[in-house]
C-alpha cells in the first residue's frame, strides 16, 4: 500500500538500460547510466567540432598561406623600397658633397691663380719702381707712393684666409643641432659651405683692395712722370729745341714675328703700359735734357759780356757778340755745358784755341780764348767733363772764357739755356 502510494507520488520508475554481452558460456552485462550517454554523446560532438575544423582548415589553408605570403612580400618590398630611398639620399648628399668640394677647389684654385698674379705684377710694379728710382725723384704732385699700412694686413688675411680653406676642406666643420627625417636619415649640415662662401667672400675683397692699391700707385707715378716729363719738354720747346719722337727715341732696330692677337686690355695691365709709356718719355727727356748744353762752362765764374751788340773792344763801334764771357783766370777749368761729339779743336782765328762740340737736334756750342786745349776731334765728352784751360788768346783783351751756343749754325744767347739748366735741374738730377 505504501509502495504504491510512492509511486504514485513520484511517477513511474525508469527502466535503466542494460547491454548484456556473451562470448560462449561467458556472458557479462554493463548498465549504461544517463551520465555515461551523456558524456559519450560529449565526446562524439567534441570529435565532430573537431572534424570539421580540421576539415575547415583544410580547405581554406591554400588560401591563408597565399596571404600570409602576399603579406610578408609587401613587407619586404616595402623594406627594400625604404632601402632603396635611404641609398638615393646618400647618393644625393655624396654627390651634393663632392659638386661642393669640387666648387670650393675651383674657387681656391682661382683664388690661388689671383694671388699668383698679384705677385707677378709686384715684380712688374718692381721693375717700373726701379726704373722710377733710376730717373730721380718725381714732383709733389705725383709723389713716390708708398705700401698703405693696411696692404700688408690685406696680404696676410689672403694668405689665412686660403690656410683656414686648407683647413676647413680637410676636417669636419662643427655639426649645428639637425632633425631626423622620417627615414631616420640626417641631412648633411650647411656649415662648411657657409664658411667657405664667407671666407671667399673676405678674401675676394682683400684681393680688390691689394690689385686696387697696386692701381692707385701706378697711377700716382705715371701722373708724377707724366708731369715731371711735361715741365722738362716745355723748357725744352721754349728754347727751341724739336721734340721729335723718332729723333729723340733710340731706334728699336730690327723687329718682326707672327701676328698674335693683342691681350686683352685690364685696368691694371692697362695702368703698367701707361707708367711704363710715362717712364719712356721722361727717360727721353732726361736724357735729351742731359745731352743739350744746359750746364754751366765756368761754374761760379761771373759774366763779364752778355750776348748782343756791344762797342766793340778793338775798334770801337758797335759789334755784335756772339756769345757770353766769364771772368776766368789762364789755367781755370773750362766744362762741356752738354754731351756730344768734339767736331773742332785747335787754333780758329779770332777765337783762338777752340774747341766746338755738336750735342744733336742741331745744337752746338763753342768754347773759346783757351790757353790749352785737353780734347781732340772726335772724341764724346760728357755734361761736366773738362775740355780745357781757359786763357787769352785769339782776339781777346784778357784772360777769359767766350762761350757760344748756335742752333743750326746760328748763334743764339747762352743765357736762354743757362736759365733752363737751373730750372731743370731739380727734374733730371
Amino acid at each position: 500500500m505504501a509502495g504504491k502510494t510512492a509511486n504514485q507520488v513520484f511517477g513511474k520508475r525508469r527502466q535503466e538500460h542494460i547491454v548484456i554481452l556473451a562470448s560462449g558460456d561467458k556472458i557479462r552485462h554493463m548498465t549504461i547510466r544517463p551520465w555515461m550517454a551523456a558524456l559519450a554523446f560529449c565526446f562524439a560532438g567534441v570529435m565532430a567540432i573537431g572534424y570539421l575544423g580540421a576539415t575547415t582548415y583544410l580547405v581554406f589553408r591554400d588560401n591563408l598561406i597565399g596571404g600570409s605570403m602576399a603579406r610578408q612580400a609587401r613587407m619586404q618590398h616595402e623594406y627594400e623600397d625604404r632601402i632603396a630611398a635611404l641609398r638615393a639620399q646618400v647618393d644625393r648628399v655624396t654627390s651634393r658633397q663632392l659638386l661642393d668640394q669640387q666648387v670650393v677647389e675651383e674657387k681656391v684654385e682661382k683664388l690661388l691663380e689671383q694671388q699668383v698674379a698679384l705677385a707677378s705684377r709686384h715684380g712688374r710694379l718692381d721693375a717700373l719702381l726701379d726704373r722710377a728710382e733710376a730717373v730721380g725723384e718725381l714732383p709733389e704732385a705725383g709723389p713716390m707712393p708708398t705700401v698703405r699700412p693696411g696692404a700688408q694686413n690685406k696680404q696676410a688675411r689672403v694668405t689665412g684666409g686660403i690656410e683656414a680653406i686648407g683647413t676647413l676642406l680637410g676636417q669636419n666643420a662643427p655639426a649645428a643641432p639637425q632633425k631626423t627625417t622620417a627615414l631616420g636619415f640626417v641631412p648633411l649640415t650647411d656649415t662648411v659651405a657657409d664658411r667657405a662662401d664667407r671666407l671667399f667672400s673676405h678674401m675676394t675683397l682683400s684681393l680688390k683692395d691689394i690689385e686696387q692699391d697696386q692701381i692707385d700707385r701706378i697711377q700716382r707715378l705715371t701722373s708724377g712722370a707724366t708731369e715731371t716729363a711735361e715741365q722738362i719738354s716745355g723748357i725744352l720747346l721754349r728754347n727751341g729745341i724739336p721734340l721729335d719722337d723718332e729723333k729723340l727715341s733710340p731706334s728699336p732696330g730690327a723687329i718682326g714675328g707672327p701676328y698674335v692677337a693683342p691681350q686683352s686690355s685690364e685696368p691694371f695691365n692697362a695702368s703698367l703700359n701707361d707708367l711704363d709709356a710715362a717712364l719712356t718719355r721722361l727717360e727721353t727727356m732726361r736724357d735729351t735734357a742731359k745731352r743739350l748744353p744746359f750746364a754751366n762752362p765756368a761754374p761760379g765764374k761771373d759774366i763779364t759780356s752778355r750776348f748782343g751788340n756791344r762797342p766793340d773792344p778793338f775798334l770801337g763801334g758797335l759789334a755784335m757778340h756772339a756769345g757770353i764771357d766769364f771772368r776766368s783766370p789762364i789755367g781755370g777749368e773750362i766744362r762741356s755745358s752738354g754731351a756730344g761729339k768734339v767736331i773742332a779743336a785747335g787754333p780758329a782765328g779770332g777765337y783762338g784755341n777752340m774747341v766746338e762740340i755738336d750735342h744733336g737736334l742741331g745744337l752746338t756750342t763753342r768754347y773759346g780764348h783757351m790757353s790749352r786745349v785737353l780734347v781732340k776731334v772726335g772724341d764724346e765728352v760728357a755734361s761736366g767733363d773738362t775740355i780745357g784751360l781757359s786763357g787769352n788768346t785769339g782776339r781777346s783783351t784778357g784772360p777769359h772764357l767766350h762761350y757760344e751756343v748756335r742752333r743750326n749754325g746760328e748763334a743764339v744767347d747762352p743765357m736762354h739755356f743757362l736759365n733752363a739748366g737751373m730750372k731743370l735741374t731739380t727734374l733730371i738730377n
